[in-house]
């Protein structure tokens, strides 16, 4: 049933969000995989067919693209799945489908921060001059400042949406609240703690302060999610996230996306359930289970399909 949702996935992003090995998106004894999309916007209909062999090729209308940037917004889609997935990502993957040059501007950064982690390596095991070491913290403010700005912008536009989200689900009884922690609060302040961390960071070859490390917290009535929350308010929050972020990308493309839920309903009580069923009234959602979800009294419309053998019937 997740190949589904990763098939669409894949063609909104571009890559799987189970595993950055592209072969094993292949079925085992075959030697290539092929996936098409068919959609339709308020403004346009379109395809996406993804082809994955020794190469992966990317088509979109039938015109090969060069890079994923040009992929990205073409098919608008919102996931939500049971594996614990990186917050970081989570930002990434929103503000990716709505501002193509954060997608560059983070991969020019991750290269950047590949090639610093390289030279500190360098200068401890070789003696290289640690002066060069300035060219790619220069780099790294650069690009982290751009980066830092587009999540506190997205931040603030989730913070503005999830509390009323939150109480709806919840009956009023939680509050919910999403606290951004970052290294670079400007330039100055970064470029200050890349000096101040540089002998240490060749000590251990690696860059262990910057943008790649920023993180945010979120609080459920004051308290920590992470260390008091239980497992039914943890996946409640991260729901409130992922409805917080169908608002988001609705307000910017004035259209909603594709909500995809992976095995998200076991841990939800029958309230919680009806009130998250509530929160997305127009929006087109697919949803996988392992049993089938009773939604009879629920004032929605729904295909049902199963899942046999390789086989939707």
């Amino acid at each position: 049933k997740t190949n589904i949702l990763e098939a669409i996935f894949l063609c909104a992003f571009g890559k799987s969000f189970r595993t950055t090995r592209e072969k094993e998106l292949i079925k085992l004894g075959e030697e290539n995989a092929r996936i098409k999309v068919e959609y339709s916007k308020k403004d346009r209909d379109g395809n996406i067919l993804i082809c994955i062999s020794d190469k992966k090729q990317i088509l979109v209308n039938g015109v090969k693209i060069k890079k994923l940037s040009e992929l990205l917004g073409n098919l608008n889609i919102v996931i939500f799945t049971p594996d614990p997935a990186l917050r970081r990502r989570f930002l990434d993957m929103m503000i990716g489908q709505l501002r193509p040059n954060y997608v560059y501007i983070l991969n020019m950064y991750n290269k950047t921060l590949e090639q610093r982690n390289n030279y500190l390596r360098q200068i401890r095991q070789e003696g290289k001059a640690e002066s060069l070491l300035e060219i790619w913290d220069e780099k790294l403010v650069e690009y982290g400042n751009i980066i830092s700005n587009y999540r506190r912008e997205f931040i603030n536009k989730i913070i503005e949406k999830i509390n009323i989200i939150h109480k709806k689900i919840t009956n009023d009884n939680e509050k919910i609240d999403i606290i951004y922690t970052s290294c670079c609060e400007n330039k100055k302040n970064y470029m200050d703690l890349l000096t101040q961390r540089r002998k240490l960071d060749i000590i251990k070859g690696y860059t262990t302060k910057g943008i790649h490390r920023d993180d945010f917290e979120v609080y459920i009535n004051d308290k920590e999610l992470s260390i008091y929350g239980s497992q039914g308010q943890n996946r409640t929050a991260v729901l409130s996230l992922k409805l917080s972020e169908l608002q988001v990308i609705h307000d910017e493309i004035e259209e909603e996306p594709i909500l995809l839920l992976d095995d998200f309903m076991s841990e939800l009580d029958i309230k919680r359930r009806r009130n998250f069923l509530n929160n997305i009234n127009n929006t087109q959602v697919i949803i996988t289970c392992a049993e089938k979800i009773n939604f009879i009294n629920e004032n929605v419309d729904y295909y049902l399909y199963q899942v046999k053998k390789g086989e939707i019937i």
